[in-house]
């Protein structure tokens, strides 16, 4: 496992039925291969304020947002290592930060409220965000099961498909199996398309001849609003302030 990742990238999705989910199917796997991860049954548990600032803040589609995730690709005990992701995205761009440790240890330390017990620029991104929006809590589990492909020329071109997506806001732990509340229609799945440059031609071919086009979807968004709904309450339009600026040298400077 990679301990530590750094990912720029544009990301884009669409939704497919089931017909064109194996028509594109059909058209990835003659162009490209199965990823180190190939289909897992992805899990995450997003972090976010008591009043979820965070994701509103995003809904608001600002130029800049950022939102906290730790992540698994199976079920994952104390000592199995899982993933914490810092995503970020200005404009078009998104960017990832992300750093591997053992399960427990990553629990500990957000329980704790203590900073992770590594020396690392992407460790340090993390705290920073941790003790900016701090009290922070698990808000919500979402997982999903996904195939994804990437190209074999070493570009970083990705797509991926993912289905049976649901979340909940109890038993938030990586551990446990996956259930919840659907984010879909029956049938339906959500196409990413990850690329750190142009689209392929032969993949902007096939979304052209299937008449497949670009959504705007945010699965920790669709579930928050979900949440919302249940609860009789509304999402505010009232604008959130910016927390930071972007520095196309240096990273991320906060104000």
């Amino acid at each position: 496992m990679d301990y530590q990742n750094i990912f720029k990238r544009h990301e884009m999705k669409y939704l497919l039925t089931s017909r064109q989910k194996e028509q594109m199917l059909e058209a990835v796997r003659h162009d490209m291969r199965p990823d180190r991860y190939g289909h897992a049954c992805i899990r995450n548990i997003y972090y976010d304020t008591d009043n979820f600032r965070l994701i509103r803040r995003s809904l608001e589609k600002p130029a800049y947002k950022e939102k906290l995730r730790v992540r698994s690709y199976q079920t994952a005990g104390p000592e199995d290592m899982i993933f914490i992701e810092l995503k970020k995205k200005y404009h078009s761009i998104v960017y990832k930060r992300r750093i591997a440790m053992k399960q427990q240890t990553a629990e500990e330390c957000f329980r704790a409220g203590a900073p992770l017990p590594v020396r690392s620029q992407i460790a340090d991104e993390i705290d920073y965000f941790r003790n900016y929006y701090k009290p922070l809590r698990p808000a919500v589990f979402l997982s999903y099961e996904r195939d994804a492909y990437e190209s074999a020329d070493g570009s970083g071109f990705r797509v991926t498909f993912d289905e049976n997506i649901q979340y909940r806001q109890n038993d938030l732990s990586l551990g446990t199996e996956p259930f919840g509340i659907p984010l879909l229609r029956p049938g339906e799945a959500l196409m990413e398309i990850k690329a750190a440059d142009a689209m392929p031609l032969w993949m902007s071919r096939q979304l052209a001849a299937q008449r497949i086009y670009q959504t705007s979807f945010s699965k920790y968004g669709t579930a928050y609003q979900k949440i919302l709904s249940e609860s009789g309450m509304r999402h505010t339009k009232k604008p959130v302030q910016s927390e930071a600026v972007f520095e196309h040298q240096g990273g991320l400077k906060y104000a």
